[in-house]
């Protein structure tokens, strides 16, 4: 599995959270591209999208494959090759941005993916949801090497240490202030 890095959470008024990852990726940011901001690529990775209007204001269903959850929303930014955030149901994932930026190595080479996931929830649906973004991340990198997950024989137990660590590091992080 690639190394992604921990993913850092920012709280204000108790109970709305900004989770925030940058990791660079090993692939040409045209690759980072199509898999998070195509149904195909999504599926590989993430979630099933369907309808998927890949426009801004375009309308856009996400079916998590490993947990049923499923959010109805809409394409909020748009910015083909650089940008796609999708805002679904506030009460199971919010605001959902990924910033696809070149890396060091210019357009051939690696791919510094920033994402940020605004929600609202108390404590433990913030340590789930870091949890589950990292353990999406590493499936994430692994798409891209090729290797897209097979969903029927996902299992939480990767999520669950991901977990331990979240809980274990979150004193470290930042409120927001206004």
């Amino acid at each position: 599995m690639s190394e992604i890095p921990r993913g850092r959470c920012e709280t204000r008024d108790g109970d709305t959270h900004l989770l925030r990852y940058v990791m660079e990726l090993p692939h040409p940011a045209a690759d980072v591209w199509q898999a998070v901001a195509t149904p195909d690529g999504l599926v590989g990775w993430l979630c099933a999208a369907d309808p998927f209007e890949p426009r801004l204001d375009g309308r856009v269903t996400l079916r998590w494959r490993n947990g049923g959850t499923e959010a109805e929303g809409r394409v909020t930014a748009w910015d083909p090759g650089y940008v796609a955030e999708y805002t679904v149901d506030p009460t199971t994932h919010g605001r959902i941005r990924f910033h696809v930026e070149h890396g060091p190595g210019g357009a051939g080479g690696s791919t510094v993916l920033r994402f940020t996931n605004e929600i609202r929830g108390d404590r433990a649906y913030r340590l789930d949801c870091l949890a589950g973004w990292h353990d999406h991340f590493e499936r994430l990198a692994a798409a891209l090497d090729g290797h897209r997950t097979e969903w029927a024989a996902w299992t939480p137990e990767r999520w669950r240490h991901l977990r331990g660590l979240y809980e274990r590091d979150e004193a470290r992080w930042p409120t927001w202030e206004p």
